[in-house]
């Protein structure tokens, strides 16, 4: 028989105990226990909710590995063409983990309007453009279909639509320079058959998505003539060592870069999200633990004569911290308990409601995005409970100075 955990069973269902002088400490130190998992949990699920939304916005509008000509044209406009007739394409065999890759290219323009105009980048797609991402940024209308003949539907963010005015199923004209700049611009009228938002400002105001066969007649290319390739993987965590891969792949005509070198600014800032949460973790639990140690010695002062009787019948200062250890887990776990219960409570409100809005012009986001995991909130409760109890090995070693004949005595 567990005879210590009998006992700490015991005082912890007496009502001495809870209405006893260290109730109120007790119930700080639980409440502290309960603050530190609700921050934690939002800390962790908010960080990589935002690295990975972040992380997607740019992966959608580049792919997550960029083939190109080797050239020293730094715009986004596509000026030197590679032709389609590649061993790596339609399909990118000679590397595993490569879900897709797909042909675009890109051209600067202007859209004019009667009392306005705007300079922004068509980004021309084809018949095999991977419009999942788009589609989870869709607000009206529908993504176009460009399997069949050319046309002119376009895809327009919400935030170039509500800045010319445009709504859904209006037209406008959109002017291209020529290769030979003498001549007169080319003038396209296109329909606006979708609008999306993808809450990436700097990629929402820059780019409409429209037919490639408009820019190769633009720029005089070929049929099987391109800007640039995009390739999608399968596991982001592998992004690296799969840019590698394909950049020895590829002939040596052409470079491969991956969006964490095209966008290193970006990804460099969601980094220091990981900082943040590691930050906020140790603090926390730094915090929950000092609370715990003050409960633990006011606990250890108040049964000082509870102490005295069970050395003076025989128990080893072991088994009585085993005992308060045993006291102080239960309070631990009562306080993870109503800290997971209001902290998933919080985080599933705000995945489902949108609670706390944010400016995406800073966040590139409208709202602060949540990753929940069981696998990462399994494990933040176990570590918090075992550094927690970790830390209450060093205050329980007082009982050891408790001397019986002293503590039977004390009032």
């Amino acid at each position: 028989m567990n005879y210590e955990y009998f006992i700490a069973k015991r005082i912890i269902g007496s009502k001495a105990y809870k209405s006893s002088i260290s109730a109120p400490i007790i119930k700080i130190g639980i409440a502290a226990i309960a603050i530190g998992i609700v921050v934690m949990m939002i800390a962790i699920a908010t960080g990589i909710g935002l690295q990975q939304k972040i992380r997607d916005k740019v992966v959608a509008f580049n792919g997550h590995v960029t083939i190109t000509n080797y050239d020293s044209n730094n715009s986004q406009e596509s000026v030197f063409p590679i032709s389609t007739k590649q061993d790596f394409y339609p399909e990118f065999k000679s590397v595993e983990g490569v879900r897709h890759i797909q042909a675009v290219a890109t051209k600067f323009g202007v859209i004019r309007t009667e009392t306005d105009f705007e300079g922004l980048v068509l980004k021309g797609v084809g018949g095999d453009y991977d419009w999942s991402y788009f589609k989870d940024f869709l607000v009206e209308g529908r993504v176009p279909d460009y399997t069949q003949k050319r046309n002119e539907d376009v895809l327009m963010s919400q935030y170039i639509a509500n800045r010319l005015g445009f709504k859904l199923g209006d037209t406008f004209q959109m002017f291209f320079k020529k290769v030979d700049p003498e001549k007169l611009p080319n003038i396209i009228t296109y329909k606006i058959v979708g609008i999306y938002n993808s809450g990436f400002q700097d990629f929402d105001a820059t780019y409409v998505i429209g037919d490639i066969r408009h820019l190769q007649r633009i720029n005089n290319w070929e049929s099987d003539q391109v800007g640039n390739f995009e390739i999608f993987i399968t596991d982001y965590n592998d992004l690296d060592n799969k840019g590698i891969e394909i950049f020895k792949a590829i002939p040596s005509t052409l470079d491969a870069k991956t969006i964490s070198e095209s966008y290193y600014s970006i990804f460099e800032w969601i980094k220091i999200f990981d900082k943040n949460i590691y930050g906020i973790i140790g603090i926390m639990i730094l915090v929950a633990g000092i609370n715990m140690i003050t409960a633990l010695l006011v606990l250890i002062l108040e049964r000082t004569q509870m102490i005295g009787i069970l050395k003076a019948l025989g128990s080893n200062n072991w088994s009585i911290r085993k005992l308060f250890l045993y006291n102080a887990s239960y309070l631990i776990i009562l306080g993870l308990f109503w800290g997971n219960l209001l902290g998933l409570g919080l985080l599933f409100a705000q995945k489902q409601f949108k609670l706390f809005p944010l400016d995406p012009s800073v966040y590139y986001v409208t709202e602060a995005p949540v990753y929940i995991n069981f696998t990462y909130i399994l494990g933040l409760n176990i570590g918090t409970l075992v550094l927690c109890l970790l830390m209450l090995l060093v205050p329980s070693y007082i009982i050891t100075k408790i001397s019986p004949v002293k503590a039977i005595r004390f009032e």
